[in-house]
């Protein structure tokens, strides 16, 4: 006798905000990206547009900062996008809230050196970003990206029907 076990399709609830744990490894930093664009999909904003290419380079910076000078061992990095009206907000949270970025991006990096442009990228690609510390444990770098036709709103309703695994959404 064979047995058949049925899954029940759970309903995933649409929001304008993503949040997303990852591990604080160069991966980690890869898949956050990843996620992010595919995120910013369902949200209707195309692969292709303008706005996810730059949400892809702030968030792969953000992410790469916070695996390289945020992490402490067995400690992840949180990534957070908010859809709002006109814009995408990229936040990236870690651990280490002594290590605050620059007020303001340096002018020029060294030409010759490996690193130094992530936040030139940053600056570059956001309207708005900023650092800030809402605990004694974390730090929060964020970047408000423009995002022309964004509404806020969550297309599609508030309720869709899925199965499998999906990332945690709030």
């Amino acid at each position: 006798m064979r047995s058949h076990s049925v899954t029940a399709r759970q309903p995933f609830i649409r929001s304008p905000r993503f949040t997303l744990r990852l591990s604080a490894t160069r991966r980690g930093a890869r898949v956050a990206r990843h996620l992010a664009v595919h995120q910013l999909a369902e949200w209707r904003i195309p692969y292709d547009s303008d706005a996810s290419r730059a949400v892809a380079a702030v968030v792969g910076e953000l992410a790469a900062n916070a695996v390289t000078h945020g992490r402490l061992p067995g400690r992840d990095f949180r990534l957070t996008l908010l859809l709002r009206p006109g814009a995408v907000r990229v936040e990236v949270t870690d651990a280490r809230p002594e290590r605050v970025p620059p007020a303001a991006v340096p002018d020029a990096p060294d030409p010759e050196g490996d690193s130094g442009r992530g936040l030139l990228l940053v600056a570059a690609h956001a309207e708005r970003w900023g650092c800030e510390a809402r605990d004694p444990y974390t730090k929060t770098v964020w970047a408000e990206v423009a995002a022309p036709g964004a509404s806020g709103r969550v297309p599609g309703g508030p309720v869709i029907e899925g199965g499998g695994v999906r990332p945690v959404v709030t």
